[in-house]
């Protein structure tokens, strides 16, 4: 019988992807689904993107890059931040990575010896410990609730601590809660970061989807941590697989070796259509798209409430909404196998996030139009109402 490595044991399933799969098939059977799974913005990429990606293969541009990125693209990526956040972020301290799962596998690398462990929220984006693990390190979970805003802060990381631990990684705005740290929180986390000569990353895949207030940047504090940014969500290029990264100085040469050995580079034309992401033309596309996302929120949010969810929180950015089922029961896989088997209502269970009352939770991601959701909740009254 063939032999399979160990750690496979330990790398569960990305269950959303399972609910995704088995959505789209009962969809293809003729079953009207509405689709409330998937954290992938459903808009198609903006034309100015997909415009100047097809002229980069018009001009031959389809060989390999620098494994670090094209060097027009790590600069943009530079201006951006200096016009976002007001912040001086060199070009050679970016890297541009096969999505922001590239630059966690970088991090991952880069940070954990065998046996060592990073810090994270339970509940928290479900990749990050598989990451950790595959390197034979692992995720540390910190369970946090409603009272600590779904969020890591510098007690409960102190408190978490162990001699193996090597760091922390946060979200902001969060994957599954939608909540952000303010920059108090995050100078509080890379103060203890420092004090314990440990490393903080910070997951910024959601900015420029925050609604209520500007997520702040780690980058406004430090130097010395960890940013992950990504063009899927506020960009809306999931398909194109890319991300960046945002390291110490002294990080990039170990960082750029190991790119060239994991990736050798990332899509070259991806990477000439995403210089248009920063245009003005495309930045007034991806902003009238966010208030959309704010707008079906605004709607989902009261809606689901009053049908007897709980959702502690008005979530401050990202494209979900995590919603507590103790009213129905309380157990998230048969909740949601029923949802979707009988109702046609594909959302993604609370395991998939962590195991802190994972299964008295499912999240929602309002990333359909406006009326799927206004037939999901026409769907739910019949059920709650």
């Amino acid at each position: 019988m063939r032999r399979y490595a160990d750690r496979l044991k330990e790398i569960e399933p990305f269950r959303v992807v399972e609910v995704l799969t088995r959505g789209k098939q009962l969809a293809a059977e003729g079953r009207d689904i509405v689709r409330l799974e998937a954290g992938e913005p459903d808009f198609s990429t903006a034309e100015p993107i997909i415009a100047a990606a097809q002229a980069s293969l018009g001009r031959g541009e389809t060989h390999y890059s620098q494994a670090a990125g094209i060097p027009e693209l790590r600069e943009a990526i530079s201006r951006y931040y200096k016009r976002d956040y007001g912040l001086d972020v060199a070009p050679g301290r970016i890297m541009i990575t096969p999505g922001a799962s590239g630059a966690l596998l970088l991090i991952s690398g880069l940070l954990l010896n065998p046996g060592q462990g990073i810090l994270m929220t339970d509940p928290g984006y479900p990749c990050n410990r598989n990451f950790f693990r595959l390197v034979e390190g692992e995720g540390q979970l910190v369970p946090v609730g409603p009272e600590d805003r779904y969020q890591l802060n510098a007690a409960k990381a102190e408190a978490a601590w162990r001699d193996n631990t090597v760091g922390a990684i946060v979200a902001s705005p969060a994957n599954p809660t939608g909540e952000i740290l303010t920059s108090d929180e995050l100078r509080d986390l890379h103060a203890l970061c420092q004090r314990k000569n440990g490393s903080l990353i910070v997951d910024e895949i959601y900015h420029g989807l925050d609604y209520s207030e500007k997520a702040a940047s780690i980058l406004s504090i430090t130097d010395e941590a960890f940013v992950i940014n990504s063009f899927s969500k506020y960009f809306g290029m999931t398909g194109w697989r890319l991300g960046w990264l945002v390291a110490p100085p002294d990080a990039i040469p170990h960082l750029e070796r190991m790119a060239q050995n994991l990736f050798i580079s990332m899509s070259t034309m991806g990477q000439y259509g995403a210089l248009a992401a920063f245009e003005p033309e495309t930045r007034i596309i991806l902003n009238q798209r966010r208030d959309e996302f704010q707008r079906r929120r605004d709607y989902l949010l009261p809606e689901l409430r009053k049908l007897g969810f709980d959702i502690p929180h008005t979530p401050a950015g990202a494209l979900y909404l995590y919603a507590g089922i103790q009213a129905f029961g309380g157990n998230s896989a048969t909740f949601c196998a029923d949802m979707l088997e009988q109702h046609g209502i594909s959302v993604t269970p609370g395991a998939d996030f962590g195991r802190f009352r994972a299964d008295e939770h499912v999240r929602f991601a309002y990333t359909t139009s406006m009326d799927r959701l206004e037939e999901a909740v026409a769907r739910l009254r019949k059920l709650f109402g």
